[in-house]
């Protein structure tokens, strides 16, 4: 009898140590973690005076790219290539009539039709349709590509309704959004310097887009012209002011990164033309290549860039879109699970996958509002096989998208600063001048943290007094609809020169 007390007196007292040794192992984790957390906070850090830095450095860069005639890019080429459009008329909200836009962004695209009805009806209807690119399309010929988008343009037109009808001898306007790399010759031409998504269709790489797509066109029998050839960004600036005449940049924050803004056109050293009746030029920055020694760069950060398939290269995007932020997250953790055993003894296999986690689980788990962070805990399971967590560890998975979602956030904020700064916006003028920047993407409209952080970050950088003449507007479907009232606000310059 004794014997089985003392073995079980024993027996205790051996769970009570272990327990005790896996509650200390487990401190000393958590304390390792914390210590790794703040130190990745620090290296993280953007207060508004390195901001600061970092916005008259955009500043800087733009002034270069307006200067410079490479626009392809090459050994010594400047970071912005501040791409001239030769948009010079964005709409105004007079236009009326029917118009349409093609929206060609990857392995899908879209056609529009708007149908606006000036300053006190504007957009009185609206339709679209998406279709999916063959797989074949995308490596065959020029011709095979767009005879396919053509026809479904011509589909497209005669599903139309009678109201639809245009008068007898006139022709259909349509805007074209081309996210790929061009370089545009005028409004409604460019050549393709190559292609990217999956395209590879060689021939194609010297050519101009829009006489390509327009003869497809009248293969159709189709009685339509493109009149703008534009990209995402343009459009959604486009689409901005047609709402509020205030407008002067747009932002795109999703999976990608771009600005496109308004400048003086005889502020532009490479524009060689004669100056545009308007004064004005839409220009295309290609931001997401700016890159300086004030951005906060970290061992994760310079891994990403080095086994990315663009080494080097937009560095800003890489910092701030929805394609990495969820990347960088997946480096910390795993940092964090191999060497500070973040979730227990064993490293999850599928934490050392690349790009498993996204910018979408990032922001799902960062904006868990649950009082034990459950959903922080499912999508561990779901995603990185994770069986189960303690509160403490889903509270530093927590910490982690926040310092990675702050800094991103805080660095697209100087970015706009750059761009006020350069167009002398960011002081406090005679007539206070109203000032709008619309922002459209996914991370600036899902992701509400980043979105609000972004906004204060930009107060705080511009000043109480500034910042109250200052708007950040969500803008909708540049891509599309801004396409379509670009398309629109040409027809009525081609007009005007008619009659004139």
């Amino acid at each position: 009898m004794r014997k089985a007390a003392a073995l079980a007196a024993a027996t205790a007292v051996f769970a009570a140590a272990v327990l005790a040794r896996q509650r200390l192992r487990e401190a000393k984790r958590r304390a390792r973690a914390g210590a790794v957390l703040r130190d990745l906070e620090a290296r993280c850090a953007a207060p508004a005076e390195r901001l600061r830095q970092v916005a008259d450095a955009m500043a800087a860069e733009m002034r270069a790219g307006l200067a410079s005639d490479d626009s392809e890019g090459g050994a010594g080429s400047v970071a912005l290539k501040m791409l001239v459009t030769y948009v010079d008329s964005l709409p105004s909200g007079d236009e009326k009539g029917l118009f349409y836009a093609l929206d060609l962004g990857g392995t899908n695209f879209r056609v529009l039709r708007v149908q606006l009805g000036g300053k006190e009806k504007r957009i009185i209807k609206q339709k679209s349709k998406g279709v999916s690119i063959p797989q074949h399309l995308m490596s065959g010929g020029s011709d095979e590509l767009f005879n396919f988008i053509a026809a479904a343009l011509a589909r497209f037109v005669a599903s139309e309704g009678e109201e639809y009808h245009l008068p007898e001898g006139m022709q259909r306007q349509l805007g074209f959004t081309f996210s790929f790399p061009v370089k545009q010759t005028s409004v409604a031409s460019g050549t393709l310097i190559k292609w990217t998504k999956g395209f590879t269709i060689d021939e194609m790489v010297g050519m101009d887009v829009v006489a390509e797509l327009d003869k497809a066109i009248r293969r159709q029998g189709l009685d339509m012209k493109v009149t703008a050839l534009i990209n995402d960004t343009v459009g959604t600036l486009a689409a901005a002011k047609y709402v509020d005449n205030d407008a002067i940049a747009a932002v795109i924050l999703g999976t990608g990164t771009n600005a496109a803004y308004i400048d003086h056109a005889h502020t532009i050293p490479k524009w060689y033309g004669s100056l545009p009746k308007s004064g004005d030029m839409v220009i295309n920055m290609e931001w997401g290549n700016f890159r300086s020694s004030h951005l906060p760069l970290t061992e994760f950060d310079q891994a990403l860039d080095a086994e990315s398939l663009n080494p080097g290269e937009q560095i800003y995007e890489k910092l701030i879109s929805g394609m990495y932020m969820g990347e960088i997250v997946r480096r910390i953790l795993l940092k964090l699970a191999q060497e500070d055993s973040l979730f227990a003894d064993n490293v999850p296999p599928k934490l050392e996958s690349p790009y498993v986690l996204s910018t979408l689980h990032m922001l799902m788990m960062h904006q868990d509002t649950t009082p034990d962070l459950k959903t922080v805990g499912i999508k561990l399971k779901e995603i990185l096989g994770i069986e189960s967590t303690c509160y403490k560890t889903r509270k530093v998975v927590v910490g982690v998208c926040e310092v990675v979602a702050r800094r991103s956030a805080r660095l697209a904020a100087a970015g706009v600063y750059g761009i006020l700064k350069k167009l002398g916006r960011d002081t406090v003028g005679p007539d206070k001048q109203r000032t709008v920047i619309a922002v459209d993407g996914g991370v600036y409209k899902y992701y509400t943290f980043f979105a609000q952080c972004m906004e204060s970050t930009l107060r705080e950088l511009l000043g109480e007094e500034v910042a109250s003449s200052v708007v950040i507007k969500q803008a909708e479907d540049g891509s599309g609809t801004g396409a379509a009232l670009l398309a629109a606000s040409y027809s009525q310059c081609l007009q005007d020169e008619f009659s004139t």
